[in-house]
């Protein structure tokens, strides 16, 4: 019974790491991203928000994913790691993010509170599953 508990505790700590981590990806593209980004998701309905947000999300989700599969042993070190390995990817995430802004046409920030979907939306959440994708082979 007791290593049942043990994985049961791990379970809450990672599981907490993992939606901190998720909640500061969310702040990361609100603060990158004029306007709020609760009004244009859940009030406006706005997709272009919704996909860039998804898919962050998601990203820190595969980065958080394989950060806890690699985790070093013991506990408090698998949490360490796994926190630090997703903060790594928010960064590059939001790196990705202002390359893709300074290197197109356009403001990339703009175009999140477009009310028509943009074809940039799908550019830039192409690139935060990417950018997990390969901060999650990296930690691999």
């Amino acid at each position: 019974m007791y290593p049942l508990l043990i994985d049961i505790i791990a379970c809450l700590a990672y599981g907490v790491v993992g939606i901190a981590l998720m909640a500061l990806g969310y702040l990361i593209v609100d603060l990158l991203t004029p306007g709020k980004l609760h009004e244009l998701i859940w009030e406006h309905r706005n997709r272009n928000a919704t996909l860039i947000v998804a898919s962050n999300i998601l990203g820190v989700a595969v980065v958080v994913a394989t950060a806890i599969a690699t985790s070093a042993e013991g506990l408090a070190a698998g949490l360490v790691t796994t926190a630090v390995y997703g903060i790594v990817g928010l960064a590059i995430m939001a790196l990705a993010f202002l390359l893709i802004d300074l290197l197109t046409p356009g403001k990339l920030g703009s175009i999140v509170a477009d009310t028509e979907l943009h074809p940039a939306a799908w550019v830039n959440a192409s690139a935060h599953v990417a950018v997990a994708l390969i901060v999650a082979t990296a930690i691999y």
